[in-house]
């Protein structure tokens, strides 16, 4: 295995403490699942080292039953599952809201985001060994290894959507134990939300009767208005985002291309939380005619990305490229970052658009 710094150094980093980096677009394009040491970090403490022999996740059922397991428990006592799914953060692609006006928040390019194949069991499955029943209007408050301004990391989710069969306590990233920056020894997995609900370090999960009061929870990743700024905002009447919105971006060509007169191959992916891509169209000419693009998806994947391409027939000169794409309740995206601009940056999901130069 590569070292930590071996891996920083294939990524475009925003930040060493925390650790966040990004991978360059046309390496994120170039496989359907995303090799660890080119999946999006995002952290907002330290990376702790924990030790795989002596590590224990406490289970809290909330019914007076408290479960301590081992690595070698939940590997040995559970069903092993699968899941292939897309991980995105809710600042992904945050750099076109700050061309817009300043916001708060390392300057994500379209590659907060991944899919792996992730390998653990269902944290509903532990959930009912607890004592737990499906159906009641409860919460699974997470609670990590890693310390966040001397607290740890803590998150929760809707107890429907923590015994979703999706919904998975990870060990492993495409049939290889989790990187120590992925998560290790255990991370949960909740497909279609923010990377946020699925903490890494995992080292304890309650249910309970309202969502974390942990600040990640409670006072952050929340989408407010246009109007509403880092001094005027409430927590308490920002949306929780949860459940990731539509979005595509363009990964090929990069931003700035040169690139030779005529057919030209334009690669990139679509995404949406819960719903599947239907259509993605494509512009060479900022939106003013559109081509619909071919689309490749894995149909036993429903919370996955959708990998897009097209060639467009580009005369000499500059061109802006653009991509929107459709999902299957017929929602597309909205034109411009200023239609969604906050001043966290969050949920980014106006068209993405490239300028490239062609020449001969």
């Amino acid at each position: 295995m590569s070292s930590l710094s071996e891996r920083k150094a294939r990524l475009i980093l925003h930040g060493d403490q925390p650790y966040n980096a990004e991978p360059p677009l046309g390496r994120l394009r170039a496989s359907y699942r995303t090799p660890a040491e080119d999946f999006y970090v995002r952290s907002h403490g330290d990376l702790p080292d924990l030790d795989p022999e002596t590590w224990r996740l406490t289970v809290e059922g909330g019914a007076g039953v408290t479960l301590e397991l081992s690595l070698h428990d939940l590997r040995t006592r559970f069903p092993e599952a699968t899941v292939t799914a897309t991980m995105q953060c809710a600042g992904n692609r945050r750099a076109d809201m700050r061309a817009v006006a300043p916001v708060s928040g390392d300057p994500w390019d379209a590659g907060a985001i991944g899919t792996a194949e992730w390998t653990g069991v269902r944290l509903g499955d532990l959930l009912r060994e607890a004592g737990v029943a499906d159906g009641a209007d409860l919460h699974v408050a997470f609670e990590s290894h890693d310390m966040v301004e001397g607290h740890p990391y803590g998150a929760s989710i809707p107890l429907g959507k923590a015994m979703a069969p999706e919904t998975l306590l990870a060990y492993a990233m495409n049939g290889e134990a989790l990187l120590p920056e992925h998560g290790f020894p255990v991370r949960a997995v909740v497909p279609g939300y923010a990377g946020v609900r699925s903490p890494k370090w995992l080292r304890r999960l309650a249910v309970q009767d309202h969502p974390s009061d942990n600040s990640i929870q409670a006072d952050d990743y929340k989408l407010y208005p246009s109007d509403v700024t880092a001094e005027t905002a409430d927590p308490t009447k920002g949306h929780t985002i949860d459940t990731m919105p539509l979005n595509a971006a363009i990964c090929e060509p990069e931003r700035g291309a040169a690139l030779t007169a005529g057919r030209n191959r334009v690669r990139g992916y679509a995404v949406s939380g819960d719903r599947a891509i239907v259509r993605v169209d494509v512009s060479g000419n900022g939106g003013r005619s559109w081509l619909q693009a071919d689309l490749e998806h894995e149909p036993d994947a429903p919370f996955a990305w959708t990998f897009w391409s097209v060639e467009l027939d580009l005369p000499s000169g500059e061109h802006e490229l653009a991509v929107r794409a459709w999902d299957a309740a017929s929602q597309t995206q909205p034109a411009l970052p200023d239609d969604t601009w906050n001043h966290k940056g969050y949920l980014c999901t106006c068209w993405h658009r490239v300028r490239v130069r062609v020449t001969g």
